[in-house]
């Protein structure tokens, strides 16, 4: 069954202004069927190659010779990754009939390691990245804490049951350390990939000590920033930017790490279930991850974010700033009744934001103190993000 996602107009636009589109996002996020629902609604005759079938990447043995027949197509590949010296070509054919929505290009990683050339198609692609479903495009028959625990891959946010989903999660997990990571390029054993995907897990909502993790693999930090890096183009986690706007205080620089979908964090976890969940010691930590995640998502490009720490204890979850200016100030507690921190107060003092939020799990909006509001996640996300 089909699920209508907020990208499918954004897609449809692009293909209007540029001659290549490339959706990109972490494998099985659903990139695939929304481009065939997009392909069944255009006039244009449109031809699909998915380069992980041996018969379609064999019709690519000459590309040139292949794609020229299709000048009057949209052509879509997917699985692009696997024959990235596509690039070179596209740019030669889209520069020789100048035509929009000519290329979709799919590939399961960001734009920089799909390329593996100094080929941009700059001017002549624009990029859009899928992400799991959240909570602007939820269904109604499921909920915040399904999409929550499970996570927003489709396979395992729409399961029938939480075995299935684990099951699902954790083939995903083994899939991705054992061949999708050493396919975009990652050179180690599927034990240590998996070993430091394991150990990051345990660094959401907190700032990367790149020192702590290299000691524990047995690694130099100059690697562990490397495989932190690549981690975050294959779309698996997020680092958050310190906040540095004209502040004469001591802030701490290192990123703070968020993971991509909560799903696969609580399966490195070994969860099995929300109950399970209720009980762990990072629950917090598992709560301010989502509610970060689905903030940021919401954002979109309106916003620049980061989170605010300093080393004489004044910090902040979420920095939410339009050019210099903080628009929003936000802390995250997983709690019905929210109380803030003298660092959340000195914080918000500091940072003179035009509004300044405690995100709890559900709740109207109420005034905490003459500056402050708290509100639930869903709540902030409509009446401050989606009117921006």
């Amino acid at each position: 069954m089909y699920h209508t996602r907020k990208y499918e107009k954004q897609i449809l636009k692009l293909l209007q202004v540029f001659p290549v589109v490339g959706v990109v996002g972490p494998r099985q996020v659903g990139k695939t069927t929304l481009v065939r629902r997009i392909l069944s609604e255009m006039e244009r005759k449109t031809v699909y190659l998915d380069l992980e079938r041996n018969s379609d990447y064999n019709k690519l043995s000459d590309p040139e010779l292949f794609l020229s027949r299709y000048k009057d197509s949209c052509v879509v590949i997917d699985e692009i990754q696997r024959m990235p010296e596509l690039f070179p070509l596209l740019r030669s054919l889209v520069d020789e009939k100048r035509e929009n929505g000519r290329f979709i290009i799919l590939g399961s990683a960001s734009p920089d390691l799909l390329r593996q050339s100094s080929e941009s198609l700059a001017g002549r692609i624009a990029y859009l990245a899928i992400m799991p479903f959240d909570l602007q495009e939820l269904p109604s028959f499921t909920s915040m804490e399904t999409n929550w625990f499970r996570g927003g891959f489709p396979e395992a946010l729409f399961s029938k049951n939480e075995e299935n989903a684990k099951i699902w999660l954790d083939n995903f997990i083994k899939t991705y350390t054992e061949r999708d990571l050493p396919l975009l390029g990652l050179n180690n054993s599927p034990v240590f990939l998996y070993r430091l995907w394991a150990m990051l897990s345990h660094f959401v909502g907190r700032i990367i000590n790149y020192s702590d993790i290299a000691n524990s693999l047995d690694t130099t930090i100059k690697t562990v920033k490397r495989y932190i890096d690549f981690y975050e183009k294959a779309y698996l986690i997020l680092t958050l930017p310190p906040y540095f706007a004209n502040i004469s205080k001591r802030l701490v620089k290192a990123p703070k790490l968020i993971f991509r979908d909560t799903g696969l964090l609580h399966r490195l976890w070994g969860l099995n279930s929300i109950e399970e969940l209720s009980g762990h010691p990072m629950l917090g930590n598992s709560w301010e991850n989502f509610a970060l995640l689905q903030v940021i998502n919401a954002a979109g490009k309106n916003f620049d974010v980061s989170y605010y720490r300093t080393h004489d204890g004044a910090e902040l979850d979420l920095v939410l700033t339009r050019g210099m200016e903080p628009s929003y100030a936000v802390e995250i507690k997983y709690s019905s009744s929210p109380s803030i921190s003298k660092g959340n107060t000195m914080a918000f003092r500091t940072l003179k934001a035009h509004g300044n939020f405690v995100i709890s799990p559900n709740g109207s909006e109420y005034k905490l103190t003459e500056s402050i509001s708290t509100c639930g996640l869903k709540e902030f996300i409509v009446n401050y993000m989606d009117k921006t």
